[in-house]
C-alpha cells in the first residue's frame, strides 16, 4: 500500500544543512498497522509527513496505491490525499468555532458531493467512535479523549484507505490512551483500514503488527 525506495530529506539554510532522514526503504503491506518509534528528533514526524504527502523527499520514490506520486501536479496531490489519506494528530486540529458535526465533515467539503451526504457520512463516522450524542458540541467542552475520538472521525468520514496518525494517544492517560487503540485496531480489523502509527509509548507499539525505529534519520530495525 505504501512503498518507500531510498528516501531521504535534507534541511537547508544559508548556513545549515541538516539531515532529516536518510535512506529509507520502508514497506508498508495493505492492512497492516505499523508503527514508528525512536527519540525526540529522530525524523518519525518527518517520515510520517512525507508518506502522507505533505512534504516532498529531497531524494528517493514514493509509491502508494501503485502510484508513482512523484508524477503528479500540486492539485492531483491534493486530490489524491483527500481521497485516500485520513490524518490524526496528537493536538487534534480542530476548529473551536465548529460544531463536532462541522469539524468531521470538513475533509469531505472538497469533494462533489451534496451536504446531506456530508451529514450522513459524517454522523455515521461519529458513531463509530462512540460520539453520536456530542454532534453540536463545540471542542472546547469535550475532553480530551473526546476531541481525539472527534479527530478520528474526521480522519475517517471520507473513507480513506490509509489513516496516518502522529502521536494519537501523547496527550492522553493511559486508559483513554487505551481506549484511542482500541477504536484504530478495530478500523484496522474490521474495515482492513492500512494504520501507520507515530508513537512514544512502547506498549502502544506492541499492539500492532509491526515496529520500526528510528534514529538520527536512520533506520535501525
Amino acid at each position: 500500500m505504501i512503498r518507500l525506495e531510498n528516501i531521504e530529506k535534507v534541511y537547508r539554510t544559508d548556513t545549515v544543512e541538516t539531515l532529516a532522514i536518510n535512506g529509507i526503504n520502508l514497506h508498508v503491506q495493505k492492512g497492516e498497522f505499523l508503527s514508528i518509534m525512536g527519540p525526540s528528533g529522530c525524523g518519525k514526524s518527518t517520515l510520517l509527513n512525507i508518506m502522507g504527502l505533505l512534504d516532498e523527499p529531497s531524494r528517493g520514490q514514493i509509491k502508494i496505491d501503485n502510484q508513482d506520486i512523484s508524477r503528479y501536479s500540486d492539485k492531483q496531490m491534493a486530490n489524491f490525499r483527500n481521497e485516500k489519506l485520513g490524518f490524526i494528530f496528537q493536538s487534534y486540529h480542530l476548529i473551536n468555532d465548529l460544531q463536532v458535526l462541522d469539524n468531521v465533515e470538513l475533509p469531505l467539503l472538497y469533494r462533489n458531493s451534496s451536504s446531506q451526504s456530508r451529514r450522513a457520512l459524517a454522523t455515521a463516522a461519529l458513531e463509530k467512535v462512540g460520539l453520536s450524542n456530542r454532534t453540536k458540541h463545540f471542542p472546547t467542552q469535550l475532553s480530551g479523549g473526546q476531541r481525539q475520538r472527534v479527530a478520528i472521525a474526521r480522519a475517517i468520514v471520507g473513507q480513506p484507505q490509509i489513516i496516518l496518525a502522529d502521536e494519537p494517544t501523547g496527550n492522553l492517560d493511559s486508559a483513554m490512551g487505551n481506549e484511542i487503540m482500541d477504536i484504530l485496531i478495530n478500523l484496522n480489523k474490521n474495515e482492513g483500514t492500512t494504520i501507520v502509527m507515530v508513537t512514544h509509548d512502547e506498549s502502544m507499539a506492541q499492539k500492532t503488527h509491526r515496529l520500526v525505529r528510528l534514529f538520527d534519520g536512520s533506520q535501525v530495525q
